[in-house]
């Protein structure tokens, strides 16, 4: 009998759309706040063609999706972000790469991957990046959401480049790293000063390639997480998988100074686990303490169903502190809910926050979010905003009101699909009111897939864009 199975990250509201358009004066159930005025960008994996063995997720070319609010109004945009690999392939007619489930094509005249820039977005020093752990951003104009190219700050980025840089609120600085799961060095981190220019980046020593997805700062550090889903070419020539997760494995926690390189990092041992994202960071006394969503083990980019935990990909949100005097960790669990994408009001990010904010996973066996979940660490209470019976949403960005004195005065905004109706809003949440109904759904005019991570461009950054 011959097999019929649909990629279910091809089907539904996982399954791309083609047709870039720009659609204005749309209707709007609700009130949108007069003063949320800026633009909502979603990054995600939209597929160009059918591709070339088996299909994951995150192999899709990136796709821009935003809305653009002001005055209480609202227009929608969506754009690919136009790379090198995705010109080709357009050229081509055709899918070019395999993806990650598939051997490297090291015979591919155009190279063994392509940069696909479909992970997240930042803004910085003025551009909007479009991001990919991979390889180097991309620029972005803002608001037309068309590519600028390649970013590589003046030639001086000499390694891949986080989807996850993190902006210090305070200093303008942003902090990234790239890591390299094959050959030395492993991990790189790197400084950006608040005008834009890359001022270093120095090498970490690991002992071993892994997957690092995230990482986390504060006011004064910057920590890194070695956590065991490692690669191994040893693994390989044995016929056995060259990317697995070691569950008998520690999970390393390395901080460093800011402004420090590998002799003044500092490694913190706790049990095996992975984290795909981190919430925040912040110093308290003499600890430093981290707050992400923690799954036991993940069996992500793992085929072989042999090998794949039943327990893995559950995420909950965790905190860990690492005390800098007695070397000592303390981890603890703060929600038996799954949840991911956890974001934070980033005017506070590397300071101690009250609240947090994630994605609520749905009992579904993909990745679908089915509302938005509000913490309140100090009360160590927590509220639920539910998306409605058949609608799934994903990363809730927060929009913090201008003028506003109190962390949680602000929206959050995402995008929802509704599964009978098949259609797309977006949806604005008023994040002092978590259990009320949306201020504001704009309906799309055409459906947006599933994706990643978006980003807010205030008003007053469109204006400097460059």
């Amino acid at each position: 009998m011959v097999s019929t199975a649909v990629n279910p990250f091809l089907d539904g509201n996982f399954a791309p759309v083609h047709e870039e358009i720009t659609a204005d004066e749309l209707t709007v159930i609700g009130q949108l706040p007069e003063e949320l005025r800026g633009m909502f960008v979603r990054n995600g994996p939209n597929p160009q063609f059918s591709p070339i063995g088996q299909y994951h997720w995150f192999d899709g070319d990136g796709m821009l999706h935003g809305v653009l609010l002001s005055q209480g109004k609202a227009s929608y945009r969506n754009r690919y972000v136009r790379t090198k690999g995705y010109k080709i392939e357009h050229d081509a007619g055709h899918a070019v790469w395999s993806g990650l489930l598939e051997p490297p094509q090291m015979d591919n005249p155009h190279g063994p991957g392509k940069n696909t820039a479909n992970t997240a977005l930042t803004w910085h020093a003025g551009q909007l990046l479009a991001l990919w752990e991979g390889g180097e951003p991309h620029g972005i104009k803002a608001p037309s959401l068309e590519t600028v190219g390649a970013y590589t700050y003046n030639g001086k980025l000499v390694s891949p480049f986080t989807a996850h840089p993190k902006v210090d609120p305070v200093t303008g600085e942003m902090i990234f790293f790239g890591y390299s799961m094959v050959e030395p060095p492993y991990l790189q981190y790197s400084l950006v000063a608040a005008n834009g220019e890359l001022l270093w980046t120095v090498p970490i020593d690991l002992p071993i390639g892994v997957m690092m997805h995230d990482f986390a700062i504060t006011e004064n550090y910057t920590i890194f997480m070695d956590l065991p889903l490692t690669f191994s070419r040893e693994r390989m020539q044995r016929g056995e998988p060259a990317l697995m997760f070691e569950h008998d494995s520690p999970s390393r926690f390395g901080i460093v100074p800011r402004h420090g390189d590998n002799s003044s990092i500092r490694w913190f041992e706790s049990p095996a686990c992975y984290v795909f994202h981190t919430l925040n960071a912040y110093e308290e006394g003499d600890e430093v303490v981290l707050i992400a969503c923690r799954m036991s083990s993940t069996n992500v980019l793992i085929a072989h169903e042999s090998l794949r935990d039943p327990d893995g990909d559950i995420p909950r949100l965790h905190q860990w502190r690492f005390n800098l005097s007695t070397g000592e960790v303390r981890e603890e669990r703060l929600d038996d809910v799954p949840s991911e994408f956890p974001r934070v009001n980033e005017q506070f990010l590397g300071r101690k926050t009250q609240y947090g904010y994630t994605a609520k996973m749905a009992p579904t066996p993909v990745p679908l979010m089915d509302g938005l979940i509000k913490y309140d660490f100090a009360s160590g209470n927590s509220q639920i905003h539910e998306f409605g019976k058949g609608r799934y949403g994903g990363e809730a960005v927060f929009v913090p009101r201008t003028g506003a004195t109190i962390e949680d005065d602000g929206w959050l905004v995402t995008f929802v699909y509704d599964t009978k109706e098949e259609t797309s809003e977006l949806v604005v949440v008023n994040a002092q009111e978590m259990t009320a109904q949306p201020v504001a759904r704009v309906i799309l005019p055409q459906r947006v897939p599933y994706g990643f991570h978006g980003a807010w461009v205030s008003q007053e950054q469109l204006n400097s864009s460059r």
